[in-house]
């Protein structure tokens, strides 16, 4: 599989380029706000009109996650949705498929703070999950070991021969794992952010989505100011 691996308190896991993390051993796929209908609350909100693809988009890389890893367990840890309205305005077809990807596998939605969980939709819904060494969780809490989370959407900006790449990540360290973003029309936090500074050790890594995932020191990431708005 073509991924980053690493170990958090025991667990071996993989983080794929796509911004999903898998756990082989327990035969899980987590993902993190999803944020499904975005260009739906957008619009509805008076805001700016976004093509009405993303919902579209996020399901296609999640299928072909879940094709790839073979998973028995999907577990999403928070703003699955943009909010709750968002959920029920779901276009038929996208309804579809999301109901064929949830037959047959245990499906656990973590609450997160956009929308409490899809509730018309089934599966488990969860304010959090314990699973062997690892918490999920959707927001990071500070001290916690063993901890997977979502919720700030980290990015990681480079600088290399005058020019700047920005890519979202997930952060790594010998406590915690937060993940990026999985929804297509989400924003972003800086990791030189200093609540992110805060929750991290300086040993962590930021992990660049991209074929494969590439591993830097999370020290060597150079700052852009977070567009905490997006979030």
């Amino acid at each position: 599989m073509n991924g980053f691996d690493f170990t958090l308190c025991g667990a071996a896991l993989t983080a794929l380029p796509s911004g999903a993390l898998w756990w082989a051993a327990a035969r899980m796929l987590i993902v993190t706000d999803l944020h499904l209908g975005r260009s739906e609350r957008y619009a509805r909100r008076g805001g700016a009109l976004l093509p009405p693809y993303e919902t579209r988009d996020t399901l296609a890389r999640l299928d072909a996650d879940m094709q790839a890893t073979g998973a028995a367990t999907i577990l999403c840890l928070g703003d699955s949705f943009d909010d709750s309205a968002a959920a029920g305005a779901l276009d038929e077809s996208d309804l579809m498929w999301l109901t064929r990807l949830m037959a047959g596998r245990r499906w656990l939605w973590v609450e997160g703070n956009h929308d409490p969980g899809p509730l018309a939709l089934g599966g488990t819904h969860l304010a959090q999950h314990r699973a062997g060494p690892l918490t999920f969780r959707h927001i990071a809490e500070p001290g916690a070991v063993g901890e997977v989370s979502g919720h700030y959407h980290p990015k990681a900006t480079l600088s290399a021969r005058g020019q700047r790449l920005t890519r979202p990540c997930f952060l790594i360290d010998a406590d915690r794992t937060i993940l990026p973003a999985y929804g297509t029309y989400t924003g972003g936090m800086s990791c030189t952010d200093p609540l992110l500074r805060g929750l991290m050790r300086p040993a962590a890594r930021a992990v660049l989505l991209g074929l494969p995932p590439r591993p830097v020191p999370f020290s060597g990431t150079a700052g852009q100011r977070p567009t905490t708005a997006s979030i």
